[in-house]
């Protein structure tokens, strides 16, 4: 599961260190794999990670490609034990859920994000020496463009997700009214050129720039008030199931790429009766999926003629 994730993300999700990824007293990391496009074409991929942080990605045997392009080729949807950081942790988890539907959906995002972040950062910097908003104004026009644009794919985007989720949620938690709302990073009645020149002043003296697409946000409620406060932990674990099955759904419609869904301890959290309904739903997305257990118990539910299963002991994987 966890090279799979590397395929598709360039890094692992248990750890950022590289280091902690590479067998002890070796210097690189190999992983291959064979993708099965739409076309029914087996598309190879392959990345080389070493000690020193170099990595070197190869797509359809060709090297020095980008980490971006196998995000694109390998779409991916994890479900950890800690996957509640989407619900109850910092906005940034959230706009990263939000940005990997964009990214797959417009092909313009990613260089289109790549660069707000730059001119973001040279912004900041400049903010510190800056003394009159006349040094900055050239580079906030494109920053308001940019802003404005990412805005509205975040926002159409969310639109599309959001029946889908609310559809899930409601087979799910059938006792609860699930509220998904989307924040920009700035108030909606002000154009963001503005907003950067009426904020120039907080901005210099803060030397940062507060306002913007960097701090855009999901908003989620239940009946009115926030998720961490009304659902239980099972609750918690549906309601991210439901947002990244709807996720994979809409890039299915969207695109016609079928979503992986890896699920690392399927059974955590959740009893039998929730264990079935996520099942079910997971079967009917006709997508792979790869979920690690304990027991066979723990995914009978999961387990039928489609599927194989693999046990792994002592860093050894057999069929079984």
């Amino acid at each position: 599961m966890e090279a799979i994730h590397y395929l598709g993300h360039g890094r692992s999700f248990r750890s950022h260190l590289t280091s902690r990824v590479i067998r002890h007293e070796q210097q690189e990391l190999f992983i291959h794999g064979r993708v099965l496009t739409n076309n029914q074409l087996e598309l190879p991929l392959g990345i080389n990670k070493k000690r020193d942080g170099t990595t070197e990605v190869k797509v359809s045997g060709e090297s020095g490609q980008k980490l971006s392009q196998l995000a694109q080729v390998l779409p991916l949807q994890l479900i950890t034990p800690e996957g509640f950081e989407l619900l109850i942790g910092g906005p940034k988890y959230r706009r990263s859920f939000i940005d990997w539907g964009v990214f797959h959906i417009e092909p313009k995002f990613y260089n289109a994000w790549s660069r707000i972040k730059r001119l973001t950062k040279q912004r900041n910097a400049l903010l510190k020496t800056a003394r009159s908003y006349r040094e900055l104004s050239y580079w906030d026009q494109e920053l308001a463009v940019l802003a404005e644009e990412i805005s509205v794919w975040r926002d159409e985007y969310l639109i599309a997700v959001k029946q889908k989720a609310a559809e899930i949620c409601q087979g799910f938690l059938p006792e609860y009214e699930i509220q998904l709302s989307y924040y920009r990073g700035w108030e909606k009645e002000t154009p963001y050129a503005e907003l950067l020149k009426r904020n120039f002043e907080r901005d210099c003296q803060l030397g940062y720039t507060v306002n913007g697409p960097h701090k855009a946000d999901l908003r989620m409620k239940v009946s009115g008030t926030p998720v961490e406060d009304v659902l239980s932990r099972g609750q918690l674990k549906l309601m991210v199931c439901a947002l990244r099955l709807a996720q994979g759904l809409h890039l299915t419609e969207a695109t016609g790429k079928q979503c992986i869904y890896l699920i690392d301890d399927f059974a955590s959290e959740l009893d039998s009766h929730r264990r079935a309904l996520l099942a079910q739903r997971l079967k009917e997305t006709n997508a792979q999926v790869f979920i690690s257990a304990i027991s066979n118990e723990q995914i009978a539910d999961m387990h039928d003629e489609n599927g194989k299963m693999f046990h792994v002991e002592h860093g050894k994987i057999t069929a079984g």
